[in-house]
């Protein structure tokens, strides 16, 4: 496995590429972001191991606001510096922004039972983009059958956390 890069290794313009390449193509919510960060940055540029995506992933899961925008703010700063970091958060932010905009403009003027229908297939497309994306973390994060047991049995508290009355 290859070491985590280390800031100045990589070039603004390298990481802005490359993160608007996912902010462009990213579709299904911060899990979903992860997977991809995962396959584009760690195994196909081998910009970190999996081992260092691990634990950046588990430190920007303490911070607020959305997982996949700090880890990919972090990874750019890793790559890049601070102007690696600000190339990051805005190619991979701002184009889901303007297309966030540009669809609630839009969907003012679709019809109801076309809107709900359209809304329905990006729901049931974002299931199969997570379901995968999860799969794909799964294998590195759960090698062994401890890990895999913890998850199993942290699975049923996720939904309803943190009113479920079995979790601590």
């Amino acid at each position: 496995m290859q070491a985590p890069s280390k800031t100045g290794e990589g070039t603004a313009k390298e990481v802005f590429l490359a993160l608007l390449k996912l902010g462009l193509t990213s579709f299904g919510g911060p899990i979903a972001h992860l997977g991809y960060f995962r396959d584009e940055l760690v195994i196909r540029r081998q910009w970190l191991d999996e081992r260092a995506y691990a634990d950046l992933v588990a430190l920007c899961q303490f911070l607020p606001g959305p997982t996949s925008t700090q880890t990919g703010f972090a990874i750019g700063l890793m790559r890049a510096g601070w102007a690696g970091a600000l190339a990051a958060f805005v190619a991979f932010t701002l184009p889901s922004a303007l297309m966030l905009g540009a669809f609630a403009l839009a969907g003012a003027g679709i019809g109801r039972p076309i809107g709900e229908g359209a809304l329905h297939g990006l729901k049931l497309v974002a299931v199969a983009i997570v379901a995968q994306a999860v799969w794909g973390m799964a294998r590195s994060l759960c090698p062994d059958r401890t890990r895999t047991g913890i998850a199993a049995g942290a699975l049923p508290c996720w939904h309803s956390w943190p009113s479920c009355s079995s979790c601590p």
